[in-house]
């Protein structure tokens, strides 16, 4: 293998699991040579996981080249930097990332990382820094020196807190070179890093650093390092729990909007319920998260609701929002605190990491991924406290210090970079109806604008297949439902609120058709198209909106409802009164829950034969007759009865679905928008 097909692999197998660094955290680098196409003579260079990627999902594209010579030289550089009382460059560490590029070789990779200078000054050809759980805790345990020494003597070396840059990388580049017997280092306050000659050795030593000290806490510490149980804090059993989630999510959700707008994620896993349920976890969550990379996604600290899980929930709720208000209060106040004239603006007061007893977390995001993520990055906050807590005791590095990781320029820069949201980003979608044809369409068109999609359907393989087609679950998911069933409506959205937070646009879109004539429509007929469409919609409205007004945040409902609304055709009296039906609802809905920010529109589309359910369900072949030509020619004979003679396809629905909810037609309520190609039968009156 290739020194870069070396590192990669070594990436990827560190990165894969969570015991050994967190989602996009850590860095790893080999150095190496190559031809220089200027001189074609060979030129010393270092490979090195570039900014903002994930070791478990690197790949070549994801790594920052750079030749060793320059960026060794940028040592005199940094010395050079006359700091104040003769600190030397400390100073003025973040104008040396700037000068990183000017240390490429070639075009083309990433972005350098702060830690690129920790990779190119050690010298060692293989280096990694990780944040696993198990040296975090050294890092962060109050006598986090003296443990190290006693579990790793002198082949592991301490090194004091010091923010990313250049400076640390000359301290471990001296550590190194003081102690040949060191296979690596423990960062206090941040992770582990570290080396070998080889790439196979440098992953046996960061392997054997995780391990020794996972070790060292599994056989010295504490059988309870979070305390005695809290009577009445356990967690609820699993559908108790499930239930409270769903209803808390709306709220919390809104809560942790307040700023800007939140994508969710729920977690119930053992390590948060056990780290609730315990005495010490007021105290532990007070002093907040540890590694730089955790404070960044999760914030300074959590907010910890302080009533047992089997409150009121009314009580909760009020609780919830007196301990919001403070929070913001609170962060406001540390943001003052530390903040210099040149500091960046508050972010935002809100909070990412929710903890609620008995029933889990619930972690925020600008995107589900996010949100997730940061969720993911508060369980190893947790395990970094149950492990310094057992062998110490938990002493992360000082407010001041976390401010100024929080709002570093560098990280501010980054933020800059980012690309502008697409404009149903943080949305959280419902479609119904969305396994085939004009919802399949819908889902699709509100996923590739930004939207989180739950893809709702009576056929669970066909929502499946589409939730597939659309991404991974941190983009859409599938959910079975029959929207006449008034506990499976209500299941659905509870499903929507758990996956991705809560919920802002729902589009009724589920319907089937049957075209008889009036002395040949049954009862059954009547109350099957009734059913799906007139009470479905009913159904999914009413549970949709307790959802947005417990929310807070406003919202979006549409009806897919139909030309037929509004036009008489013949053979047709039961589907063409079921959409009148939903027409009104529009109507009567826009009127009700406008109050509470919620815009409820229609579509009312026609003709849409290429890829319609309805219509391969039986319908278009009924209608073929009606009209007296051939099914396969349908949809041409449609497009020729309009005034524009073009064909409507599920596409065109969904495009009037995305103006109605994108924002530009924000005013806009109660309004139901033809895609019919132009019948003038059926111009609104």
């Amino acid at each position: 293998m290739s020194t870069v097909e070396e590192l990669v692999a070594r990436s990827n197998r560190l990165g894969a699991d969570p015991r050994n660094t967190n989602y996009a955290g850590g860095n790893t680098s080999a150095k190496g040579s190559d031809v220089d196409p200027v001189t074609g003579q060979p030129v010393d260079l270092v490979w090195v996981k570039g900014s903002g990627g994930d070791l478990g999902t690197l790949t070549p594209a994801g790594l920052a080249v750079l030749r060793l010579d320059r960026l060794r030289g940028l040592v005199a550089t940094y010395l050079g930097f006359a700091g104040s009382a003769g600190s030397g460059g400390a100073a003025r560490e973040d104008e040396m990332v700037p000068l990183l590029d000017h240390c490429l070789h070639g075009r083309g990779g990433a972005a350098p990382s702060i830690d690129t200078a920790m990779h190119g000054l050690v010298d060692a050809a293989h280096v990694d820094h990780l944040h696993p759980d198990a040296g975090i805790a050294f890092a962060t345990a109050a006598d986090g020196e003296a443990l190290t020494k006693e579990c790793f003597g002198d082949r592991v070396v301490w090194v004091p807190w010091r923010r990313p840059g250049f400076q640390l990388g000359l301290d471990i580049a001296a550590v190194k070179q003081a102690n040949p017997r060191a296979i690596g280092v423990i960062l206090g306050g941040h992770g582990i890093t570290a080396w070998g000659a080889t790439s196979e050795e440098c992953e046996a030593n960061s392997l054997e650093i995780i391990r020794t000290a996972q070790a060292f806490i599994d056989e010295r510490g504490r059988s309870a390092p979070f305390g005695p149980a809290i009577d009445g804090y356990a967690a609820l059993p699993a559908a108790e729990r499930g239930e409270r989630a769903a209803a808390l999510a709306p709220v919390i959700r809104g809560l942790a909007s307040t700023d800007r707008p939140q994508v969710g994620h729920y977690t119930d896993s053992d390590v948060v319920l056990d780290f609730l349920a315990a005495a010490e976890h007021p105290r532990l969550a007070a002093l907040g998260t540890s590694c730089p990379d955790h404070f960044l996604r999760t914030k300074v600290r959590p907010l910890v609701l302080d009533l047992p899980p089997t409150a009121p929930l009314s009580d909760v709720v009020e609780r919830l929002r007196e301990l919001h208000a403070a929070y913001r209060a609170d962060y406001a106040a540390y943001y003052e605190r530390f903040a210099a004239p040149d500091s960046p603006p508050m972010r935002g007061a809100d909070p990412a990491i929710v903890l609620v007893p008995g029933v889990g977390m619930f972690s925020y995001g600008a995107n589900k991924q996010t949100a997730r993520v940061a969720g993911e990055f508060y369980v190893n906050a947790v395990n970094v406290m149950r492990g310094a807590e057992a062998v110490s005791s938990y002493a992360p590095i000082d407010e001041a210090e976390k401010f100024r990781i929080e709002y570093w320029a560098l990280e501010e820069a980054k933020l800059a970079r980012m690309p502008k949201p697409k404009p149903l980003a943080t949305r959280i979608a419902l479609v119904t109806g969305g396994g085939s044809g004009i919802g399949r369409a819908i889902a699709h068109r509100l996923a590739a604008e930004g939207a989180c999609v739950v893809v709702a359907d009576r056929d669970a393989s066909s929502a499946a297949a589409v939730a597939a087609e659309i991404g991974g679950t941190d983009v859409a998911v599938p959910v079975t439902v029959d929207v006449t069933d008034s506990a499976a409506v209500r299941a659905a959205i509870q499903a929507t609120v758990l996956a991705f937070g809560g919920v802002d646009l729902v589009v009724n879109n589920a319907g089937l058709s049957i075209s008889k004539p009036l002395l040949e429509t049954t009862d059954a007929d009547w109350d099957l198209q009734h059913g799906v469409m007139a009470r479905g919609s009913f159904v999914v409205s009413r549970a949709a909106a307790k959802a947005l007004i417990d929310q807070g945040m406003g919202g979006d409902i549409v009806y897919i409802s139909s030309k037929n609304s509004v036009f008489a055709g013949p053979n047709n009296v039961a589907y063409g009164a079921a959409k009148a039906d939903q027409a009104h609802q529009v109507r009567l809905l826009a009127a009700e829950l406008g109050g509470h920010g919620i815009r409820v529109n229609g579509v009312n589309p026609d003709g849409v034969v290429r890829g319609s359910g309805i219509f391969a369900g039986g319908w278009g072949a009924k209608r073929a007759a009606v009209y007296g030509v051939p099914e396969e020619e349908l949809g041409a004979y449609y497009a020729q009865r309009t005034i524009l003679k073009r064909e409507v396809l599920p596409e065109h629905v969904a495009n009037a679905v995305f103006a109605l909810t994108a924002g530009d037609l924000s005013h806009t309520t109660g309004l139901h928008i033809p895609v019919d190609a132009g019948v003038a039968a059926a111009f609104l009156r």
